[in-house]
């Protein structure tokens, strides 16, 4: 029972003969009663601050003692997680995993952009049309034949000694694109060009035209014996294809 209680529960017992005594001795009941709740209040305050704060001391770091400031930066120490090794030790295995992790990195870039590479690559069937090989002792003097290589025609012309004499005869330096004979064959009696009008990309017929070589029937361009353009809308001569002669009678065109 709460300490009020019990101090004023004798007051309810006093008879009605009993009451002004009663009434006398109230105010030191009262006063009792206020001590008691005053040293109950201090009790439970101290027991708050006993639980809540056990160490409640503080240290002040600018506190001076004897004219001089404490010093207040604490630098942490790191002895225990330094290594026992020398310092050029520790600097060789660094350099060793750097290197390690380096060349490691590199193999994956390198494997990377090959695969990338491989796939970017010609396939098996293109690879196959790179380069064709033709019999040159198929073709007779005098006569043209025509080939696919890389899906484009190719035209091939076994030239007589007439047609060779003709062709280094013209002046080439007058024409619309200046090339003479020996700059278009690598033998004189082989002439070896794509079969591709310089204009729109027609296919010309050969041994026509106003000079005795090829004629595209489409816009009306003439070339002559070495292919090159010498009338009509044509600006450029037939181009010449990569070729070579690995041995006598045949050719490997790319």
């Amino acid at each position: 029972m709460p300490l009020h209680t019990k101090a004023a529960a004798p007051l309810l017992r006093w008879t009605r003969h009993q009451l002004p005594t009663a009434a006398a001795r109230a105010p030191a009941a009262v006063a009792s009663l206020q001590q008691t709740r005053a040293a109950s209040s201090v009790e439970a305050k101290t027991y708050k601050e006993a639980n809540e704060y056990p160490d409640a001391s503080f240290d002040n770091p600018f506190h001076r003692s004897g004219g001089t400031a404490r010093e207040t930066t604490s630098i942490p120490s790191f002895a225990k997680y330094r290594s026992n090794n020398s310092e050029t030790s520790n600097r060789v295995f660094q350099y060793f995993m750097v290197g390690t992790f380096g060349a490691l990195t590199a193999m994956g870039a390198k494997a990377t952009v090959q695969d990338f590479l491989v796939n970017m690559a010609a396939s098996a069937d293109v690879l196959a049309q790179a380069k064709v090989e033709i019999d040159l002792s198929a073709i007779p003097e005098g006569k043209n034949v025509i080939i696919k290589w890389r899906g484009k025609p190719v035209f091939i012309r076994h030239r007589t000694s007439s047609e060779i004499e003709e062709a280094e005869k013209v002046n080439w330096q007058s024409l619309r694109d200046p090339q003479p004979d020996s700059d278009r064959v690598q033998k004189p009696d082989w002439l070896i060009m794509l079969g591709v009008c310089t204009h729109l990309g027609c296919v010309p017929i050969g041994e026509a035209g106003d000079f005795g070589g090829w004629f595209c029937p489409c816009h009306g361009s003439h070339y002559d014996i070495s292919g090159r353009a010498r009338k009509g809308p044509a600006p450029l001569n037939l181009e010449i294809p990569a070729y070579s002669f690995p041995e006598d009678g045949k050719v490997v065109i790319g």
